[in-house]
């Protein structure tokens, strides 16, 4: 009895309130109509303010701005500048863009495994797994472009693959984008054959530091292979410099002396 009562004294507040109507609500009904005169509904309200919040991509420089303007007029960019100057991550973020505007099927990411001056020895697991410290950067990239929850959903539904470089020998890379990132650390075979893996409907982006090369001097073919394409029509090779540096001026600093 006292608990009928607490329901009761409930209800008439509610009512009082505007939220329910006692006709509706009896002690004996058992099913009644859910209100939408009040509180939430599932109607479409006139709150038309946008919830979704994305960084906006925009160019810090004018060597940026040139380089995304190159990625969206062409299929095939070479991007050479030196460290901060904003090659990979404006290369990953173009190749997000096109993936979510439907523009490709699949994002490409590839990269040489080549230390940095040391061996770190064998890696355990599979080939993502040894393949992972090296392509640290892209993944911080992706990340910042989409959830890591939703970078790895997409993995797993192959629409973003992990393509190590020795592998890429014969392939057709049809429909995608890819990203070729530390150029500066392939041959000249090795881009050679990279380039030639470009397919119908595609866009390459291959980015390096011609002056940041692991490999012996003379063995890298970014340099090369830059020259060689300059001339040739619908590619397009920028060159970023040390005023298009977006990390710490320092970096831009340290770049003039060394």
């Amino acid at each position: 009895m006292e608990t009928f009562m607490t329901k009761r004294s409930a209800i008439k507040r509610q009512v009082r309130e505007g939220v329910l109507d006692s006709r509706e609500f009896t002690q004996d009904a058992k099913v009644r109509r859910l209100p939408n005169h009040a509180g939430w509904s599932p109607y479409p309200s006139n709150d038309d303010r946008e919830q979704g919040y994305l960084k906006t991509l925009k160019p810090k420089s004018d060597g940026q701005a040139e380089l995304m303007t190159a990625v969206d007029h062409a299929n095939l960019v070479l991007a050479l500048g030196p460290a901060g100057t904003g090659k990979t991550y404006l290369a990953v973020a173009k190749a997000v863009e096109a993936l979510e505007a439907g523009k490709v099927g699949r994002i490409v990411l590839s990269r040489p495994a080549v230390e940095a001056g040391e061996s770190i020895g064998f890696l355990p697991g599979d080939m993502e797994d040894k393949l992972a410290p090296y392509l640290r950067p892209l993944y911080d990239a992706l990340s910042d472009r989409l959830s890591m929850k939703r970078v790895k959903a997409l993995m797993a539904e192959g629409l973003i693959e992990i393509a190590p470089i020795g592998y890429m020998r014969g392939r057709t890379l049809n429909n995608a984008f890819i990203v070729v990132d530390e150029a500066q650390n392939c041959t000249y075979v090795q881009l050679k054959m990279l380039l030639t893996r470009l397919g119908w409907h595609s866009t390459m982006v291959v980015t390096g530091d011609p002056h940041q090369s692991d490999l012996l001097p003379g063995v890298s073919g970014l340099s090369d292979i830059a020259e060689r394409l300059e001339a040739v029509p619908d590619i397009a090779v920028v060159r970023l410099a040390e005023r298009d540096i977006v990390r710490h001026p320092l970096v831009a600093s340290m770049i003039g002396v060394l």
